[in-house]
């Protein structure tokens, strides 16, 4: 027993020091994964965890999931599913009543995970989205049973040139939620801003930071290239987790998968998969 939470405690701290889950926003679909993370400026199904402003830009109904293997550790395992709803019409491209989101995720093994359920709504109105999220989070050790949080997320972006340049900021847990009273153990609270700038329509460069009040800031940036309109390639970087990025994407009329794997330079490979279907209209 004991040597089981050695190995769990060991492993804890291998999802700390890669920056992963630890009950922060985390990485949501492996084309955010592939961009270095970069991916606060993103409107796919995933920006219900990215930046949930960007759910506003979508015009059809959408289901994605997602998995990820960190370091080659099935006790580092996530997996997710992600659903959105485009309300009322659709005029102009966007929902004219916003989209509303869910997302249920899990991470980790059986001696340690993390639970996350989550939902949120996104409103586009003329260049500017915005957006809420309601996250139940649940920690569980075996043998010590569970602690449970409530976290509440807000973000926003904006077109500040028309299909050129965007600006997104998203602010994870602002009402700083505590999964323990002891040391006043917190859910970390996280703020993201980044920016977006496609040059041309084959070119998309993301640059963004990250900072978390007991952490060194993160610095990503993330370069997609659509090589033709079904096939996409992109790299990025961490400056936090010292990790390069890169990955495929693969699309097929509403049928998109991605693929991304990330070189930490201690602790080695990962690896991320996500597929989603968009059943009518066309995503931006």
């Amino acid at each position: 027993m004991l040597k089981n939470y050695v190995c769990s405690g060991g492993l804890l701290l291998l999802a700390v020091s890669g920056y992963a889950q630890g009950n922060g926003p985390g990485t949501r679909g492996a084309r955010a994964a592939a961009l270095g993370n970069a991916s606060v400026t993103l409107s796919d199904v995933w920006a219900i965890g990215n930046n949930v402003a960007g759910l506003g830009q979508l015009n059809a109904p959408t289901v994605g999931v997602y998995a990820e293997n960190r370091y080659l550790l099935s006790a580092l395992n996530t997996v997710a599913l992600a659903a959105a709803v485009p309300l009322g019409k659709i005029e102009n491209g966007q929902a004219s009543r916003g989209v509303v989101g869910f997302e249920a995720e899990r991470f980790g093994g059986k001696l340690y995970s993390e639970q996350r359920v989550g939902a949120g709504y996104g409103y586009r109105g003329g260049l500017v989205s915005i957006g809420g999220r309601v996250d139940m989070l649940q920690v569980s050790i075996e043998g010590l049973g569970s602690k449970r949080a409530v976290a509440v997320s807000l973000g926003g972006q904006a077109e500040l040139i028309p299909k050129r340049l965007v600006f997104g900021a998203y602010l994870y847990n602002l009402n700083q939620a505590r999964l323990a009273e002891y040391q006043q153990e917190r859910v970390p609270t996280v703020l993201k801003a980044g920016l977006s700038y496609r040059p041309t329509a084959k070119v998309l460069l993301n640059i963004e930071t990250e900072k978390e009040v007991e952490q060194s800031a993160d610095f990503k940036a993330g370069l997609e290239y659509r090589v033709i309109d079904a096939l996409a390639l992109r790299a990025g970087l961490r400056t936090l987790t010292q990790e390069t990025t890169g990955g495929v994407g693969f699309q097929a009329g509403a049928l998109q998968i991605d693929y991304a794997a990330a070189w930490h330079t201690a602790l080695g490979l990962s690896q991320h998969l996500g597929v989603s279907l968009a059943f009518s209209g066309k995503q931006p």
